[in-house]
């Protein structure tokens, strides 16, 4: 019901995030605060705040219905088979694609502040996060 695209775009954005977040987290990067991978505070609003998830979430869900209800609708049981509903069937096709590449533009955007900032770990340029010493000297 949707390019070959869409899905292949949804599975390397989740696993290149989920790299390059290992990456971070072996250099002692994750979280919040100051061992954060994300230091850019827009970074963090647009990757982690509830509201990003949330609209993200809303948006996968619609379109997932959405697909669903046009499924149903031009070529499932109650399928609009009459000359007078192609042109619904073609709007609500437009509809349907018009949802899953928003959705996909939104997954994108999420990703490119962790794409951004943890091309970094990528390219080993950091230090590990430092270990405080015990009191004989030694590393903790």
């Amino acid at each position: 019901m949707v390019s070959l695209w869409l899905p292949m775009l949804f599975f390397a954005r989740g696993a290149a995030t989920d790299f390059l977040r290992s990456l971070a987290f072996k250099a002692g990067h994750s979280g919040w605060g100051m061992n954060a991978m994300l230091r850019n505070p827009w970074s963090r609003a647009l990757v982690a705040s509830r509201w990003s998830r949330g609209l993200y979430a809303t948006m996968k869900c619609a379109c997932f219905c959405y697909l669903g209800l046009e499924l149903a609708l031009t070529r499932g049981p109650v399928a609009l088979l009459s000359p007078v509903a192609l042109n619904l069937q073609m709007a609500i096709r437009a509809g349907a694609q018009s949802l899953a590449w928003a959705t996909a533009v939104c997954c994108v955007i999420r990703g490119l502040p962790v794409f951004l900032e943890g091309w970094r770990y990528f390219r080993g340029k950091l230090p590990r996060k430092r270990v405080a010493a015990s009191p004989q000297g030694d590393a903790a």
